[in-house]
């Protein structure tokens, strides 16, 4: 998938991978894409709550490895 940012969270526990989520979309335009890497295992039910609590859309969630992968479309 195609995306303007990235995140690599990898190694960082909650809550930092969502608050440089947060940080990196204040930064971008709306329709532009955000990938994210978190080795997290809370993170794959805190960025799907994230996404509903922001109006941003998760496009996607898959697993590479140990790695979870998230793709955020800014609002």
């Amino acid at each position: 998938m195609e995306f303007n940012l990235e995140v690599d969270a990898i190694g960082i526990n909650c809550p930092l991978p969502i608050l440089r989520t947060k940080k990196a979309l204040a930064t971008m335009q709306s329709g532009e894409v955000l990938k994210v890497k978190a080795t997290d295992a809370g993170a794959a039910h805190d960025f799907p709550a994230f996404a509903k609590q922001t109006g941003n859309e998760l496009l996607s969630s898959t697993t590479e490895g140990d790695v979870l992968v998230f793709f955020l479309k800014r609002r």
